[in-house]
């Protein structure tokens, strides 16, 4: 369940993947905004987002970037000194040849910048794993070729050089050598939902986010890759309805069924096993490590210099994880870090791991915040990079030459991020020092770097900085953007009370028109989820300000168990999910309950995913001051679903009873006062339906009354088919018919 509103800037979600992503959408520039803006406006993926640059990567030279044009044409090359465009690295209109495209989504650049991987005709399997067409570009030639004649291919990965490129298709591994057109089929033994090689589990990808399990050797004489054994985890099967927004709605009489592998808290995962395949002789080893049947394996690197693979290894408990070196060729690895944790050890933490040449940097919880700690290949702590009471969110690396690391930093105050540097004497420097939402795309010399900056009052802009934070030149303000929204209210940040008295990070905004002698209805937005962050002071444009304009204040509180305020924040959840979760959001709304502007008889919840579970468990509250309450395909009980989520904060069920228990929502219904709607997708791999059903079915068995929506063929997001638009004028149309 990484959190479905919360932007995971602090994940290094792939440390191998040579594009950055930054997750921009371009929208239509407006030049006078006379009238009220739409839903669509406030709420329309693609229509209500800033415009934005699109898929960066810092070129080998240093001094350039690439980017995808805005028409999605070409690959065009930007100048980090001046932002200005010098050339282009590919265009569909020049490529040359019989074989051509028309368009393309995604670019990976080799090293030496000869080659260019492209892919188009995506096709997505969950949520952020796909197949697409890959082809390979040849700058030099200007010509195409197919990475594969037999299909859609998945995970396509270039070797360093640009010559093979390594694929997965029905959950087997293969190597392509472009230039002689030859595709080597690496393992043999892939079946669906028994053995998957090369690409992760359906957990693996939705709760590590990782997508892609294959790495290659800085020579590229290796392949190195994982193997996932489902035999072991029960099968999930659902009614794949289709959805109008299928060519054919009417769809079959019968309806398929789904089903996949997903294992439920309690249940067995996949066994894992880490494969090195050679190149030359085509021989595949098996790594020799000590993984057991219940153990993870959350990340596979080479080393700086690419000689040696560094796989992480995490307990069941997620509470010790440990290091190991590996030569690919003897298989033989040796332990080379080890942490323990009395709760759960954070994957924000150590998926945010460099390796270096001589050492390799990596974040830790242990000193009660997030920091970044240096080891060298032998186990041994060389120092600690940063230290204070704030967090390190994101490393963006180290700078050769001066021996200087780069990263982001709450050191602004938890609803902040900046940019900031350590020097080799631990000198700590902010690169920028504005409240607001900051993060970089470093050149590959750390000789610049291109800011994204919001806040909660400026929308998202881009600027070209040297190292040493002068500023270079504006890529992007988004000046005609703001003041498209200039006056829609802004969120307003105070700090308020939790049921323990002490003090959470909140947000209100307030109506449009708002007149401080009038009553207005409370909305209370809500996730709440283990480490996660709603009240963060960058651009934002949702259905929280959409409300705002129809008359309701809309408020937020981050309470117990949310990150960024040290672990023993984020730790008072432990065995327990959804309890002090309950009472802190009871007391933020009771707070907001107590304004003078505030109609305390007209308050309602409304949560997505975790945050609809806790509308949940908030309603099922005998203390609720709730009237109404939307839960968007919520969790019901935590035995409902997937095991490294759940047990990494309760433990399995056979451990912890008593905690899954008390943390079920399901235990409550029967204190179930205000009105509720429940809303959830049929499709959804992630959130089952389930949930909703079992739910919806106890409330029933009580009398319970209640309104529930269903989306036929619909996951976990609900975004196709335009369907937030109208699922934002239904919950709107519901809470005026209640409050």
């Amino acid at each position: 369940m990484y959190f479905f509103y919360m932007q995971l800037t602090s994940i290094i979600m792939n440390l191998r993947d040579k594009l950055i992503i930054l997750n921009i959408i371009a929208t239509t520039s407006v030049s006078a905004y006379s009238a009220p803006l739409s839903v669509e406006e406030y709420c329309a993926p693609g229509v209500s987002a800033p415009l934005g640059i699109k898929a960066i990567t810092p070129l080998a030279d240093g001094e350039t970037y690439a980017a995808i044009s805005n028409d999605g044409q070409s690959i065009e090359k930007y100048s980090y000194k001046t932002g200005q465009k010098t050339g282009d690295l590919f265009s569909i209109s020049g490529i040359k040849g019989d074989l051509k495209i028309s368009d393309f989504v995604g670019y990976e650049i080799s090293d030496n910048g000869r080659k260019i991987l492209l892919w188009n005709n995506v096709n997505k399997i969950y949520r952020h794993s796909f197949t697409a067409d890959y082809y390979v570009y040849d700058t030099m030639r200007s010509t195409l070729a197919k990475v594969s004649e037999n299909g859609p291919q998945r995970n396509a990965t270039m070797s360093h050089d640009g010559r093979l490129v390594a694929y997965t298709r029905d959950n087997n591994v293969y190597v392509s050598n472009i230039d002689y057109k030859t595709d080597i089929a690496v393992t043999k033994d892939g079946v669906v939902n028994q053995v998957i090689n090369g690409s992760p589990d359906w957990a693996y990808e939705e709760e590590f986010s990782v997508t892609n399990t294959m790495r290659w050797s800085s020579d590229d004489s290796v392949l190195a890759f994982m193997r996932f054994d489902e035999t072991k985890v029960p099968t999930y099967t659902f009614d794949d309805y289709r959805s109008y927004c299928d060519n054919d709605p009417l769809g079959d009489l019968y309806p398929e069924r789904y089903s996949y592998k997903y294992p439920l808290a309690g249940f067995p995962n996949s066994v894992v096993s880490v494969h090195a395949y050679n190149v030359d002789n085509r021989v595949t080893k098996k790594m020799d490590l000590p993984i057991t049947d219940t153990d993870y394996v959350p990340s596979l690197e080479f080393d700086g210099k690419g000689e040696r693979l560094m796989v992480m290894l995490l307990n069941h408990d997620q509470n010790h994880l440990r290091i190991f070196s590996v030569h690919p060729g003897s298989t033989v690895g040796k332990q080379i870090y080890s942490e323990t944790s009395s709760a759960w050890l954070s994957p924000y933490a150590y998926q945010m791991v460099n390796y270096g040449p001589t050492s390799f940097i990596i974040g830790s919880d242990r000193s009660g915040f997030r920091h970044l700690y240096e080891y060298d290949y032998t186990g041994t702590q060389k120092r600690q990079l940063t230290k204070g009471d704030f967090y390190v969110t994101d490393y963006y690396g180290k700078d050769s030459r001066t021996g200087i690391h780069y990263m982001q930093t709450t050191s602004l105050g938890a609803i902040n991020r900046n940019i900031a540097s350590v020097d080799s004497k631990g000198v700590f420097k902010l690169l920028n020092k504005e409240e607001g939402t900051a993060s970089a795309v470093f050149s590959r010399n750390y000789s610049y770097y291109l800011q994204t900056y919001s806040s909660a009052n400026v929308p998202t802009q881009y600027k070209l900085f040297n190292s040493r934070s002068i500023k270079l030149a504006d890529v992007q303000l988004n000046k005609e953007y703001a003041n498209k929204y200039s006056d829609v209210p802004r969120m307003e940040f105070l700090k308020v009370k939790n049921a323990v008295g002490e003090e959470m990070d909140a947000y209100i905004i307030k109506p449009v028109g708002f007149d401080s002698s009038k009553k207005y209805p409370l909305v209370m937005s809500q996730y709440n989820g283990p480490e996660s962050q709603e009240v963060k002071n960058q651009w934002k444009m949702g259905w929280q300000f959409y409300f705002a304009s129809k008359g309701y204040v809309v408020a937020c509180v981050d309470g117990r168990g949310t990150g960024f305020r040290g672990r023993s924040w984020s730790d008072a959840v432990y065995k327990q999910l959804g309890i002090v979760e309950t009472e802190d959001q009871i007391a933020g709304a009771k707070y907001f309950a107590g304004l003078p502007y505030v109609d305390s008889s007209r308050i309602a919840c409304f949560g997505w995913s975790y945050g609809g579970y806790m509308t949940l468990m908030e309603l099922g509250s005998k203390q609720s001051p709730f009237k109404a309450g939307v839960a968007m395909a919520p969790v019901t009980d935590w035995r409902f679903y997937d095991s490294i989520y759940t047990e990494r904060y309760m433990l399995t069920p056979g451990q912890n009873a008593t905690g899954y228990n008390m943390s079920s929502a399901l235990s409550y219904t029967s204190n179930v006062k205000g009105r509720l709607l429940i809303m959830s997708g049929t499709s959804d791999d992630n959130v089952h339906f389930y949930n909703t059903l079992k739910y919806a079915s106890k409330l029933n068995s009580e009398g319970g009354i209640f309104d529930m929506m269903a989306y036929a063929g619909f996951e976990h997001s609900l975004g196709m088919c335009n369907a937030r638009v109208q699922l934002y004028r239904k919950v709107l149309d519901f809470l005026n018919k209640t409050l």
